[in-house]
């Protein structure tokens, strides 16, 4: 049986918090002789002792196992406050495969909430919508994490992102060390996505991009369609499938490529999240990246 869990299946789990359980157990057991350290999601890492270093900092038990002198560099770590950053906007509720990409980006942030719980890190919830911006605040106790999944489970997508507002009071006002998670389809209609993302840099947070995208939308497979409407504009478009795919798919690697450009000359992390694709298999793929981009 494969170890990746089918988003069917996992979407059909209604309880966001056995869901993130699930998932994060399942990856975790597939990691082996790796550990997750905290905070900031990444692995467990060992070095070899170096003159000078802090002798409290030296790891006993892998000097019982191998009779040499090891750091553990997770022991020296400070938990951080890690926020997630939902955009509820109307392109959000695409459904591709029995679920939306607004529902896979509430099991993803769960999943990823739930490691970063584990870790001791602080999480946070902000829910962007159109003349909405809801806030949960960071914390870390046990509480907390049971009012971070029912307000997931809150989240309704729908109208167009959030108009302009002053991000910089909102995410400059901690001194703390900061991951900042983005969840988006990042559809716009004036770069709005992209002045948030401007501001967050400007703070000197750590963001990461998860782009949530269908499988029909990154291949057009809208097979018996003609016409398609835009969720948030709600223009209607026709469409002859067979007839544009290929430069369809053409225009959007370029398009993808374009993105990936523009998010890493603001340095912040990008990676695109196909909806199709098991949740513990993006993050485990992420993951790993994640820890060779730090290491």
């Amino acid at each position: 049986m494969s170890p990746y869990i089918n988003p069917k299946v996992l979407m059909a789990i209604k309880d966001l918090s056995l869901a993130a359980k699930t998932t994060i157990d399942g990856f975790m057991a597939g990691l082996h002789r790796s550990n997750v350290k905290g905070p900031g999601m990444e692995f467990s890492q060992y070095r070899s002792y170096q003159p000078g270093d802090d002798l409290r900092s030296l790891d006993w038990k892998m000097f019982a196992r191998s009779d040499r002198y090891y750091i553990r560099e997770s022991e020296i770590e400070t938990s951080i406050s890690v926020r997630f950053l939902i955009d509820a906007s109307g392109s959000m509720n695409h459904a591709g495969d029995g679920f939306t990409k607004l529902q896979y980006a509430c099991y993803l942030a769960a999943s990823l909430g739930y490691l970063a719980h584990k870790q001791g890190d602080a999480i946070g919830l902000y829910v962007f919508k159109e003349n909405e911006l809801f806030n949960l605040p960071s914390r870390r106790d046990h509480q907390h994490l049971a009012r971070f999944y029912y307000q997931l489970e809150q989240i309704k997508a729908g109208g167009t992102f959030t108009k302009p507002i002053d991000y910089k009071e909102i995410f400059g006002a901690s001194q703390q060390r900061e991951l900042l998670i983005f969840i988006t389809d990042l559809y716009q209609g004036d770069g709005e996505l992209y002045r948030l993302l401007d501001t967050l840099g400007m703070l000197r947070h750590e963001v990461l991009v998860f782009h949530v995208m269908a499988p029909n939308e990154l291949a057009l497979d809208y097979k018996g369609y003609t016409t398609l409407q835009d969720m948030e504009t709600k223009k209607i478009v026709r469409i002859d499938a067979a007839e544009t795919k290929k430069a369809y798919q053409q225009t959007v690697a370029n398009y993808l490529a374009q993105v990936r450009l523009q998010l890493l000359d603001r340095h912040i992390y990008y990676r695109l999240m196909n909806t199709g694709v098991a949740i513990n298999e993006a993050l485990r793929d992420f993951l790993n990246q994640r820890n060779k981009l730090i290491s």
